[in-house]
Protein backbone atom coordinates (compact mmCIF):
# COMPACT_ATOMS: atom_id res chain seq x y z
CA UNK A 1 0.00 0.00 0.00
CA UNK A 2 1.08 3.54 -0.82
CA UNK A 3 0.81 6.39 1.71
CA UNK A 4 1.41 10.12 1.94
CA UNK A 5 2.21 11.12 5.51
CA UNK A 6 1.83 14.55 7.10
CA UNK A 7 3.91 14.43 10.27
CA UNK A 8 5.84 16.39 12.89
CA UNK A 9 7.10 16.04 16.45
CA UNK A 10 7.72 12.78 18.38
CA UNK A 11 4.33 11.30 17.50
CA UNK A 12 5.14 11.92 13.85
CA UNK A 13 8.49 10.17 14.19
CA UNK A 14 7.18 7.09 15.99
CA UNK A 15 4.07 6.63 13.84
CA UNK A 16 6.05 7.06 10.63
CA UNK A 17 8.35 4.28 11.81
CA UNK A 18 5.32 2.07 12.55
CA UNK A 19 4.16 2.46 8.94
CA UNK A 20 7.57 1.45 7.68
CA UNK A 21 7.75 -1.51 10.07
CA UNK A 22 4.35 -2.72 8.84
CA UNK A 23 5.50 -2.62 5.23
CA UNK A 24 3.67 0.49 4.08
CA UNK A 25 5.38 2.29 1.21
CA UNK A 26 5.65 5.97 2.16
CA UNK A 27 5.77 7.82 -1.14
CA UNK A 28 5.97 11.31 0.35
CA UNK A 29 6.22 12.99 3.76
CA UNK A 30 4.95 16.51 4.37
CA UNK A 31 6.43 18.12 7.47
CA UNK A 32 7.34 21.53 8.92
CA UNK A 33 10.50 23.58 8.97
CA UNK A 34 11.65 23.98 12.56
CA UNK A 35 11.11 27.53 13.77
CA UNK A 36 14.08 29.47 15.14
CA UNK A 37 11.75 31.02 17.73
CA UNK A 38 10.58 27.67 19.13
CA UNK A 39 12.22 25.47 21.75
CA UNK A 40 12.81 22.30 19.69
CA UNK A 41 12.91 19.59 22.35
CA UNK A 42 11.44 16.82 20.18
CA UNK A 43 12.72 14.52 17.44
CA UNK A 44 12.81 15.35 13.74
CA UNK A 45 10.54 13.80 11.12
CA UNK A 46 12.77 15.27 8.42
CA UNK A 47 15.70 13.47 10.04
CA UNK A 48 13.87 10.13 9.79
CA UNK A 49 13.14 10.81 6.13
CA UNK A 50 16.80 11.49 5.42
CA UNK A 51 17.79 8.32 7.29
CA UNK A 52 15.37 6.12 5.33
CA UNK A 53 15.63 7.89 1.98
CA UNK A 54 12.00 9.06 1.97
CA UNK A 55 11.22 12.17 -0.09
CA UNK A 56 9.86 15.02 2.03
CA UNK A 57 8.68 18.59 1.56
CA UNK A 58 7.96 21.49 3.93
CA UNK A 59 5.25 23.66 2.35
CA UNK A 60 3.90 26.59 4.34
CA UNK A 61 0.33 26.30 3.07
CA UNK A 62 -1.48 22.91 3.05
CA UNK A 63 -4.08 24.44 0.72
CA UNK A 64 -1.62 25.35 -2.01
CA UNK A 65 -2.27 24.00 -5.53
CA UNK A 66 1.35 22.88 -5.73
CA UNK A 67 0.97 20.62 -2.68
CA UNK A 68 -2.26 19.19 -4.08
CA UNK A 69 -0.44 18.31 -7.29
CA UNK A 70 2.44 16.68 -5.42
CA UNK A 71 0.14 14.54 -3.28
CA UNK A 72 -1.95 13.63 -6.32
CA UNK A 73 1.19 12.50 -8.17
CA UNK A 74 2.03 10.16 -5.28
CA UNK A 75 -1.29 8.32 -5.88
CA UNK A 76 -1.85 7.56 -2.20
CA UNK A 77 -3.97 4.65 -1.05
CA UNK A 78 -3.90 6.31 2.37
CA UNK A 79 -3.16 9.72 3.84
CA UNK A 80 -2.01 9.85 7.46
CA UNK A 81 -1.55 12.89 9.69
CA UNK A 82 0.59 12.46 12.80
CA UNK A 83 0.86 15.70 14.77
CA UNK A 84 1.00 17.82 11.63
CA UNK A 85 0.05 21.31 12.72
CA UNK A 86 -2.46 22.28 10.01
CA UNK A 87 -5.92 21.10 9.07
CA UNK A 88 -5.91 19.37 5.69
CA UNK A 89 -8.49 20.52 3.13
CA UNK A 90 -11.22 18.11 2.12
CA UNK A 91 -10.19 18.03 -1.54
CA UNK A 92 -6.72 16.89 -0.48
CA UNK A 93 -8.14 14.16 1.79
CA UNK A 94 -10.23 12.89 -1.12
CA UNK A 95 -7.04 11.90 -2.96
CA UNK A 96 -6.61 8.93 -0.59
CA UNK A 97 -8.26 5.94 -2.25
CA UNK A 98 -8.82 4.00 0.98
CA UNK A 99 -9.05 6.67 3.67
CA UNK A 100 -7.36 9.54 5.48
CA UNK A 101 -6.55 9.19 9.18
CA UNK A 102 -5.21 11.44 11.94
CA UNK A 103 -3.60 10.63 15.29
CA UNK A 104 -4.88 12.93 18.04
CA UNK A 105 -3.49 13.26 21.57
CA UNK A 106 -6.66 12.73 23.60
CA UNK A 107 -9.44 10.25 24.13
CA UNK A 108 -11.89 11.66 21.59
CA UNK A 109 -14.41 13.17 21.67
CA UNK A 110 -12.82 14.88 24.70
CA UNK A 111 -10.25 17.61 24.07
CA UNK A 112 -10.63 18.12 20.34
CA UNK A 113 -8.49 20.94 18.97
CA UNK A 114 -5.08 22.26 19.95
CA UNK A 115 -2.60 21.13 22.66
CA UNK A 116 -5.00 18.51 24.09
CA UNK A 117 -2.50 17.09 26.58
CA UNK A 118 -1.89 20.47 28.18
CA UNK A 119 -5.62 21.13 28.51
CA UNK A 120 -6.20 17.71 30.06
CA UNK A 121 -3.52 18.34 32.70
CA UNK A 122 -4.84 21.85 33.41
CA UNK A 123 -8.32 20.47 34.04
CA UNK A 124 -7.04 17.84 36.45
CA UNK A 125 -7.90 14.81 34.32
CA UNK A 126 -6.66 11.47 35.60
CA UNK A 127 -6.58 9.89 32.15
CA UNK A 128 -5.94 10.79 28.53
CA UNK A 129 -4.55 8.95 25.54
CA UNK A 130 -4.19 8.75 21.77
CA UNK A 131 -6.96 8.34 19.20
CA UNK A 132 -6.67 7.42 15.53
CA UNK A 133 -9.68 8.75 13.64
CA UNK A 134 -10.90 9.50 10.14
CA UNK A 135 -10.21 13.04 9.01
CA UNK A 136 -13.19 15.22 8.14
CA UNK A 137 -13.97 18.87 7.39
CA UNK A 138 -14.18 19.69 11.11
CA UNK A 139 -11.17 19.15 13.39
CA UNK A 140 -10.98 15.77 15.16
CA UNK A 141 -14.56 15.01 14.15
CA UNK A 142 -14.35 11.85 12.05
CA UNK A 143 -15.15 8.30 13.11
CA UNK A 144 -12.87 6.77 15.75
CA UNK A 145 -10.70 3.92 14.49
CA UNK A 146 -8.83 3.01 17.69
CA UNK A 147 -7.63 4.61 20.91
CA UNK A 148 -5.35 3.81 23.83
CA UNK A 149 -5.62 5.34 27.32
CA UNK A 150 -2.78 6.38 29.64
CA UNK A 151 -2.95 7.57 33.28
CA UNK A 152 -2.20 11.10 34.42
CA UNK A 153 -0.73 10.93 37.92
CA UNK A 154 -1.30 13.80 40.39
CA UNK A 155 2.15 15.34 39.93
CA UNK A 156 2.71 14.48 36.26
CA UNK A 157 3.71 17.40 34.07
CA UNK A 158 2.34 17.80 30.55
CA UNK A 159 5.80 16.88 29.26
CA UNK A 160 5.71 13.59 31.18
CA UNK A 161 2.19 12.85 29.97
CA UNK A 162 3.24 13.65 26.42
CA UNK A 163 5.85 10.90 26.65
CA UNK A 164 3.12 8.44 27.59
CA UNK A 165 0.89 9.61 24.75
CA UNK A 166 3.70 9.10 22.22
CA UNK A 167 3.88 5.45 23.28
CA UNK A 168 0.07 5.19 23.22
CA UNK A 169 0.00 6.59 19.67
CA UNK A 170 2.59 4.05 18.53
CA UNK A 171 0.68 1.19 20.16
CA UNK A 172 -2.64 2.35 18.71
CA UNK A 173 -1.34 2.50 15.15
CA UNK A 174 0.61 -0.75 15.45
CA UNK A 175 -2.46 -2.58 16.71
CA UNK A 176 -5.02 -1.35 14.16
CA UNK A 177 -2.89 -0.88 11.02
CA UNK A 178 -3.23 -4.50 9.82
CA UNK A 179 -7.02 -4.10 9.85
CA UNK A 180 -6.79 -0.82 7.93
CA UNK A 181 -4.52 -2.35 5.29
CA UNK A 182 -6.86 -5.33 4.96
CA UNK A 183 -9.85 -3.06 4.28
CA UNK A 184 -11.50 -3.81 7.64
CA UNK A 185 -11.04 -0.45 9.33
CA UNK A 186 -13.06 -0.17 12.57
CA UNK A 187 -15.38 2.84 12.68
CA UNK A 188 -16.72 3.83 16.09
CA UNK A 189 -18.93 6.87 16.77
CA UNK A 190 -17.26 10.15 17.68
CA UNK A 191 -20.15 11.94 19.38
CA UNK A 192 -19.07 15.58 19.49
CA UNK A 193 -21.93 16.48 21.83
CA UNK A 194 -20.22 14.43 24.54
CA UNK A 195 -16.82 16.02 24.03
CA UNK A 196 -15.05 19.36 24.13
CA UNK A 197 -13.00 21.64 21.90
CA UNK A 198 -10.10 23.86 22.95
CA UNK A 199 -7.85 26.31 21.12
CA UNK A 200 -4.15 26.99 21.42
CA UNK A 201 -2.37 28.44 24.45
CA UNK A 202 -0.04 31.45 24.68
CA UNK A 203 2.88 32.02 27.11
CA UNK A 204 0.83 34.71 28.89
CA UNK A 205 -1.71 32.01 29.83
CA UNK A 206 0.91 30.75 32.28
CA UNK A 207 0.65 33.81 34.53
CA UNK A 208 -0.13 32.65 38.11
CA UNK A 209 -3.13 34.00 39.99
CA UNK A 210 -2.50 33.18 43.64
CA UNK A 211 -6.16 33.92 44.42
CA UNK A 212 -7.04 30.66 42.67
CA UNK A 213 -7.30 27.38 44.63
CA UNK A 214 -4.10 25.46 45.27
CA UNK A 215 -5.18 22.62 42.97
CA UNK A 216 -5.68 25.07 40.10
CA UNK A 217 -2.23 26.64 40.56
CA UNK A 218 -0.61 23.20 40.84
CA UNK A 219 -2.33 22.09 37.64
CA UNK A 220 -1.16 25.24 35.85
CA UNK A 221 2.44 24.60 36.90
CA UNK A 222 2.20 21.01 35.64
CA UNK A 223 0.58 22.14 32.39
CA UNK A 224 3.32 24.53 31.30
CA UNK A 225 6.40 23.22 33.14
CA UNK A 226 9.58 23.07 30.99
CA UNK A 227 10.06 22.54 28.11
CA UNK A 228 6.87 24.62 27.82
CA UNK A 229 7.08 28.35 28.69
CA UNK A 230 6.25 27.91 32.39
CA UNK A 231 3.87 29.20 35.10
CA UNK A 232 5.20 32.55 36.28
CA UNK A 233 4.76 35.70 38.32
CA UNK A 234 6.64 38.99 38.15
CA UNK A 235 8.17 40.54 41.27
CA UNK A 236 10.36 43.66 41.35
CA UNK A 237 10.82 43.46 37.60
CA UNK A 238 12.00 39.85 37.63
CA UNK A 239 10.17 36.87 36.16
CA UNK A 240 9.81 34.01 38.65
CA UNK A 241 8.83 30.70 37.05
CA UNK A 242 7.65 27.75 39.11
CA UNK A 243 9.20 24.61 37.67
CA UNK A 244 7.55 22.06 39.95
CA UNK A 245 5.12 22.13 42.87
CA UNK A 246 3.33 19.67 45.13
CA UNK A 247 0.02 19.96 46.93
CA UNK A 248 0.42 20.06 50.72
CA UNK A 249 -2.02 17.70 52.48
CA UNK A 250 -4.90 19.47 54.21
CA UNK A 251 -3.83 17.83 57.47
CA UNK A 252 -0.65 19.97 57.44
CA UNK A 253 -2.54 23.26 57.07
CA UNK A 254 -3.19 23.92 60.81
CA UNK A 255 0.49 23.41 61.65
CA UNK A 256 1.65 25.81 58.93
CA UNK A 257 -0.90 28.42 59.94
CA UNK A 258 0.11 28.28 63.61
CA UNK A 259 3.73 28.94 62.61
CA UNK A 260 3.24 31.49 59.85
CA UNK A 261 -0.30 32.86 60.05
CA UNK A 262 -1.61 34.07 56.72
CA UNK A 263 1.73 34.72 55.04
CA UNK A 264 1.62 34.22 51.30
CA UNK A 265 5.05 32.58 51.01
CA UNK A 266 7.47 31.35 53.65
CA UNK A 267 10.21 28.85 54.42
CA UNK A 268 9.55 26.08 56.94
CA UNK A 269 12.16 23.43 57.66
CA UNK A 270 14.10 24.40 54.55
CA UNK A 271 11.02 24.04 52.35
CA UNK A 272 9.34 26.85 50.42
CA UNK A 273 5.55 27.09 50.73
CA UNK A 274 2.92 29.28 49.06
CA UNK A 275 -0.61 29.95 50.34
CA UNK A 276 -3.31 29.99 47.66
CA UNK A 277 -6.73 31.61 47.45
CA UNK A 278 -8.61 28.73 49.06
CA UNK A 279 -6.30 28.73 52.09
CA UNK A 280 -4.50 25.58 50.99
CA UNK A 281 -0.77 25.35 50.37
CA UNK A 282 1.69 24.34 47.70
CA UNK A 283 5.26 23.32 48.29
CA UNK A 284 7.45 24.95 45.65
CA UNK A 285 10.07 22.42 44.57
CA UNK A 286 11.89 24.30 41.81
CA UNK A 287 12.13 27.79 40.36
CA UNK A 288 13.71 29.77 37.57
CA UNK A 289 14.53 33.47 37.78
CA UNK A 290 14.45 35.27 34.43
CA UNK A 291 14.42 31.85 32.71
CA UNK A 292 17.55 30.61 34.51
CA UNK A 293 17.54 27.76 37.03
CA UNK A 294 17.87 29.11 40.57
CA UNK A 295 18.09 27.85 44.13
CA UNK A 296 14.94 28.16 46.23
CA UNK A 297 16.96 30.34 48.61
CA UNK A 298 17.17 32.93 45.83
CA UNK A 299 13.46 33.50 46.45
CA UNK A 300 14.24 35.06 49.85
CA UNK A 301 14.93 38.50 48.43
CA UNK A 302 11.45 38.60 46.86
CA UNK A 303 9.53 37.62 49.99
CA UNK A 304 9.61 41.11 51.50
CA UNK A 305 8.61 42.85 48.25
Amino acid sequence: MNAVVFAYHDVGVRCLKVLLARGVRVALVVTHEDSATENIWFNSVAGVCREYGIPYITPEDPKSPQLFTQVQAAQPDFIFSFYYRHMLPVNLLALAKHGAYNMHGSLLPKYRGRVPINWAVLHGETETGATLHEMAAKPDAGAIVAQTAVPILPDDTAFEVFGKVVVAAEQTLWRVLPLILAGRTPKLPNDLSKGSYFGGRKPEDGRIDWKKPAQHVHNLVRTVAPPYPGAFEEIAGDKITLVRTRLVPASARPTLERSHGAQDKFFEGGRLYARCGDGNYLQILGIQINDQDASLNNYLKYMAV
